[in-house]
């Protein structure tokens, strides 16, 4: 089975993706992730990263010795500065094999929270910014976009992200 990533995406981030896919598969068994669809009102959080095209919920990898909720709550702070003053609604653990047959990602929906402070861009994250569920940006992942979708219509989440 060919694992391809999207051919939306320019060849500079299509190279660094598969070297972080690469690196993935040589050191990890199966990978774990994390993402939260973050609502204010009727906005959504997103993110575009420096090395891979689009806009994403925020999210990441779980590292050894985390616990999943330790993992959400670095990838909001570090993708937002977010801080959760509530609970995370867990929604569903997913399996994401668009680019390997060994990802899996744990979906939630955070409604309590505080953004600290004004985000700034960094290396790994180009822009953030608050959108209206009705109307999210032009290049919003398939995946970022069915999950606002399946929120908005309380249909159910699928087994695949």
């Amino acid at each position: 089975m060919e694992f391809g990533l999207s051919k939306q995406i320019s060849w500079p981030a299509r190279l660094r993706q598969s070297a972080f896919n690469l690196y993935f598969r040589a050191t990890r068994s199966m990978t774990l992730g994390v993402r939260a669809l973050v609502l204010r009102d009727d906005h959504v959080w997103l993110v575009r990263h420096t090395y891979v095209d689009g806009w994403y919920l925020p999210g990441g990898g779980v590292e050894r010795g985390e616990t999943v909720r330790q993992a959400l709550e670095k990838e909001l702070r570090e993708e937002g500065n977010i801080a959760l003053i509530g609970e995370p609604e867990h929604v569903a653990c997913m399996a994401n094999f668009t680019t390997t047959d060994r990802d899996h990602v744990c979906y939630f929906i955070v409604r309590q929270f505080e953004q600290t402070v004004p985000y700034p861009p960094n290396r790994e994250i180009a822009e953030g910014g608050w959108f209206p569920v009705t109307a999210l940006p032009d290049g919003t992942t398939r995946a970022t976009r069915a999950r606002v979708t399946e929120f908005l219509s309380g249909g159910e989440t699928p087994a695949n992200w």
